[in-house]
């Protein structure tokens, strides 16, 4: 291609304004207002830390409970197969946690 052609090629880029759902540091957590504004932000916060947690807890458990610390490269079916396993498995030990603590508590 020619530098002309080139240039016809090029266009204007468009602004994109992503919104990122990072939770806030610890410091400027407690650095808050004790206000409105101020307990709706920790509120916010909270949701925040909550769903991470929730979603970092298989990952905890496939690599620090079930041994996977490396990727080994066997395949893209093969790879995908172990981690849909240990993903199911890791989700079978959430749930085996939830139902002993429910039948410690008394519940039938």
């Amino acid at each position: 291609m020619r530098t002309r052609d080139i240039k016809a090629l090029k266009y204007e880029p468009r602004i994109r304004v992503e919104r990122w759902m990072v939770a806030m540091r610890c410091g400027k957590r407690r650095a808050l207002p004790d206000t409105a504004a101020g307990r709706l932000l920790e509120q916010r916060e909270r949701t925040k830390s909550s769903i991470r947690a929730k979603v970092e807890h298989p990952f905890h458990i496939i690599k620090n409970i079930l041994g996977l610390k490396k990727a080994r490269y066997r395949g893209l079916a093969r790879n995908t197969a172990q981690l849909f396993t240990l993903f199911g498995l890791a989700n079978l030990l959430i749930a085996k946690r939830r139902l002993f603590a429910l039948h410690a508590q008394g519940a039938s």
